[in-house]
């Protein structure tokens, strides 16, 4: 039974007919197309596989375990994948684990997950479905992305039916030698619970279901996921006596070994309420430059002909961030919309001497984090004010009033990015953005904002 999603349009929509134009004039196998962009980790039967897709369309599905109230950038690649599929023609199933969520995969965990409640659960998987719109399109006629729950047939399903009907095709010794097992039962420490031991039958009769039920045919997913999906082939063949397949994708890394997804603040979120738009661009802007075409390739939906030319830029003038604003645009349009993104563009270029009027509080306030923040006695600008050399020195981008004079009259500070040639300036309260703050700049990129308190 699937969740239902009903959206009045799909978000993405001019998005989405370029890119079929990109695959009409540009006509590329599915397979060929991952293997271009980095994105085919692994394939249980590439040969066979081809020769199944090329023809006709296939049912594909990929899981996530609603965790969180919210995906985030690292279920981007996976989520891009089965909508790169549906491009092509082919039916993607989104896979929420109503009842995988509840258990926890070991796969790639150094520590057992906190259980959560069906409630929490049911919570996520409600808040997700609503991005998921923004990356798949659920309204086509032709081939329309599907939202399932696991819950739906794992719950009716009593303890003994499940061991005597999925459990008995199982053999431990091939479960141990699972890398996602066998690595926790080396951990002495840790060790690994009956209840995460039993999560790869749990996925494996997914894909039972699915072929069953919906007539899929092949599961993609991170490739720490090997394991559990070539578990689910081997029940869907003994259950099913069908041939499917598995694929998977790489786990990216950054080029400077750190984890992908991650900053000082934690995850990047896809939801605005976690992580701003604004923060969500930058992100995305501050890629490493020997991460960034790479990216371009796992993140967007540009043709090779347009990534290629991004490179040749990049290449060029690395300095301009051509590549990176590319990049930066494309994933924050398809995750929060064009909108969102422009007013995100504005934020970062504030920092730049982007222009302020018409500029937005809240976009505003994204900023503010980002540079030096001092208070001011808001009481000092009644009447005449106090002197800008005074606030350049309290905001210590000038060492003292004298080197304050020099620099206004050398033409090298700003006053909320206007630049000020009057040392004798005065500041006063109507020169409060939004009644609160002053932006006050030396140079291009010394940065300091003045709170009135």
């Amino acid at each position: 039974m699937a969740l239902c999603l009903c959206s009045p349009a799909f978000p993405s929509l001019g998005d989405w007919n370029l890119a079929i134009a990109n695959l009409i004039f540009h006509p590329m196998n599915i397979l060929d197309e991952l293997q271009w962009r980095g994105l085919l980790a692994d394939c249980t039967d590439i040969p066979e596989l081809t020769k199944r897709v090329s023809p006709g369309p296939i049912t594909l599905y990929c899981g996530f375990d609603p965790t969180a109230d919210s995906l985030h950038v690292g279920n981007l690649v996976p989520l891009l994948a089965l909508r790169r599929f549906q491009l092509l023609g082919h039916s993607p199933i989104a896979l929420a684990g109503g009842a995988t969520g509840s258990i926890g995969d070991p796969s790639g965990k150094t520590q057992e997950r906190q259980l959560l409640t069906r409630e929490i659960l049911a919570s996520n998987i409600a808040r997700v479905k609503e991005q998921l719109r923004r990356l798949l399109d659920f309204d086509t006629k032709a081939n329309p992305a599907r939202l399932l729950d696991n819950a739906t047939w794992t719950a009716p399903v009593s303890f003994l039916d499940f061991l005597r009907d999925i459990g008995k095709h199982f053999s431990v010794n091939q479960m141990v030698a699972k890398e996602s097992v066998r690595a926790r039962m080396e951990d002495r420490e840790v060790g690994i619970s009956y209840t995460e031991f039993s999560y790869m039958l749990l996925q494996a009769f997914d894909f039972y279901v699915l072929c069953r039920d919906y007539n899929c045919e092949l599961q993609i997913g991170g490739s720490d996921q090997w394991g559990n999906i070539t578990a689910g082939l081997d029940l869907t063949r003994k259950k099913l006596g069908r041939a499917v397949y598995g694929l998977t994708l790489p786990l990216i890394t950054n080029a400077d070994g750190t984890k992908f997804g991650k900053t000082e603040a934690g995850a990047v979120w896809l939801d605005a309420a976690r992580t701003s738009v604004y923060k969500f661009y930058q992100y995305w802007i501050r890629t490493d430059d020997r991460d960034v075409i790479r990216y371009l390739k796992y993140f967007t939906f540009l043709s090779p002909e347009e990534i290629a030319a991004l490179e040749k830029q990049h290449s060029e003038n690395p300095g301009a961030r051509v590549a990176h604003k590319a990049l930066a645009k494309a994933v924050t349009d398809l995750v929060h919309g064009s909108n969102a993104t422009t007013e995100a563009m504005r934020a970062s270029d504030i920092l730049f001497g982007g222009e302020l009027s018409g500029i937005s509080e809240t976009t505003f306030n994204e900023i503010v984090g980002e540079v030096p923040t001092k208070e001011i006695a808001r009481a000092h600008l009644d009447g005449p004010g106090q002197p800008l050399v005074e606030l350049l020195v309290h905001g210590g981008l000038c060492s003292s009033k004298g080197q304050a004079r020099k620099d206004i009259e050398g033409g090298g500070v700003y006053l909320n990015n206007i630049r000020e040639a009057n040392f004798q300036r005065a500041v006063i309260a109507k020169d409060l953005l939004f009644a609160k703050h002053l932006l006050l700049r030396k140079g291009k990129k010394n940065y300091v904002i003045l709170t009135a308190k």
